[in-house]
């Protein structure tokens, strides 16, 4: 077992001790508990009990999640009193689920879950509707949604959106029982990390070129456990836990990186749009992958485009945005469609827009060209990792259908106002040729 303490920073954090150093004012995010130790038998019960969430609990698991942890905690907190635990079967993060809980969870003081990206963002979500507290025991390091204050949920038209919601009061980790968990999971919440430097890239451009708003913060605070994990990548599959004590704190401080911005721009930007459109329009297509995995092979297509479009000394020349409302009803429905475009005009180009990017773009490009050379992973580097964690690292190799990946590549900047390399490659009229030479 190791002995590192892995909560440092977090703790300070959580008390209002750390100091900004963009601003120098001190932040204080909105958790009452995180702990992250290697293993926390015999301590759930002590740990519920000093966030006084109520005396009428419920616990929330799925059906591997209780098998996992929430039995174990189920019978810890029955010291506390009574507690009714409430077992879903195969849920969906939609709202379907989200009215069928609000049902089941109707008179309860507060929850406690127990699980990973389903159970955290239902729990999050219809807790968060009427200001009930939550805390959640973490089963595997999946997803980086733990410690957000925004829950990832499939709306009743099939889009799939980041909706605000709140946080935890608690959230707690026992390392060992994570490190026990299918190695794919773990593969999936790396995933999610590496694509820090896609995301802080697309970021970072949009800001430089049209003003979006950009903040360090969320960078600053994992920077140092991004280095250290990435060098444990290999030993996730193991079940390492001083790797996965690493994932958990980089997958943690970029959940708390929202705390600074309100915002998820600094770890989803157009890889995490490309992973949306495979979950949100695969249909029977879908091979079951988890967003994180799929997170994990649209970054690698992200890096080889913005290293397709940064290698040029020249900077690409944008057009007016071609916007086919057809097409998108075809692909979306009349109802979807409605709202993607709602969302692709906020972004796109007329022709004097065009113009004005493109001017932009020319007295930039070599700076913008430096500076984004500072965020960036090589693609190489970032597929050695990936592969060494346990992930695929092609379309093929996770069972995504080709033609449902490059459809994916060309057309899932219609679902969000975020601008990202791919509308600068599809305005250029260079994404579609791009997408065909992805696996």
């Amino acid at each position: 077992m190791s002995k590192q303490n892995w909560t440092a920073l977090i703790d300070d954090l959580v008390a209002g001790r750390w100091i900004n150093p963009v601003s120098g004012a001190r932040i204080k995010v909105p958790y009452d508990s995180i702990v992250i130790e290697d293993s926390l038998d015999g301590r759930e019960a002590e740990l519920v009990a000093a966030l006084e969430l109520g005396h009428r609990l419920a616990l929330v698991a799925d059906q591997a999640t209780y098998a996992a942890m929430g039995e174990r905690v189920a019978k810890a907190l029955r010291t506390l009193g009574p507690i009714e635990t409430i077992v879903l079967d195969r849920p969906h993060a939609d709202m379907a689920e989200v009215r069928s809980l609000s049902e089941k969870l109707r008179g309860f003081d507060a929850v406690v879950a127990v699980g990973s990206g389903t159970v955290n963002d239902l729990c999050k979500y219809v807790t968060g509707l009427d200001g009930r507290r939550y805390c959640v025991f973490a089963t595997a390091a999946s997803m980086n949604g733990y410690t957000s204050s925004t829950a990832s949920l499939t709306l009743d038209s099939g889009l799939k959106v980041s909706l605000p919601s709140h946080t935890p009061a608690g959230f707690f980790v026992d390392l060992a029982v994570s490190a026990a968990a299918p190695p794919y999971l773990a593969a999936s919440g790396f995933a999610d990390c590496l694509a820090r430097s896609v995301a802080q890239n697309d970021w970072w451009m949009s800001h430089r070129l049209l003003g979006t708003a950009y903040f360090q913060e969320p960078y600053t605070i994992q920077a140092a456990d991004e280095i250290e994990l990435n060098k444990r990548a290999g030993n996730l599959p193991e079940g390492d836990i001083e790797a996965m004590g690493y994932l958990y704190r980089v997958l943690t401080l970029c959940g708390l990186g929202i705390s600074f911005t309100g915002v998820s721009h600094h770890g989803s930007m157009g890889e995490h749009q490309i992973s949306h459109y495979i979950d949100c329009f695969a249909g029977a297509r879908h091979p079951g992958s988890l967003h994180g995995q799929q997170v994990g092979i649209a970054s690698l297509s992200m890096a080889r485009l913005q290293q397709q479009v940064l290698s040029s000394d020249r900077p690409p020349a944008v057009r007016a945005t071609h916007i086919d409302p057809a097409d998108m009803a075809r692909r979306f429905g009349d109802e979807v469609a409605s709202q993607c475009l709602a969302e692709l005009m906020q972004k796109a180009f007329d022709s004097d827009g065009a113009t004005a990017f493109n001017r932009k773009l020319e007295q930039t490009w070599p700076e913008l060209r430096r500076e984004l050379a500072g965020f960036t992973i090589p693609v190489d580097d970032m597929k050695r990792l990936l592969s060494a964690a346990g992930g695929a690292t092609t379309a093929a190799e996770l069972g995504v259908p080709t033609d449902l990946y490059h459809e994916a590549i060309v057309h899932c900047r219609e679902m969000r106002n975020r601008f990202s390399f791919l509308d600068i490659a599809a305005d250029a009229g260079t994404l579609a040729t791009f997408a065909q030479g992805e696996l």
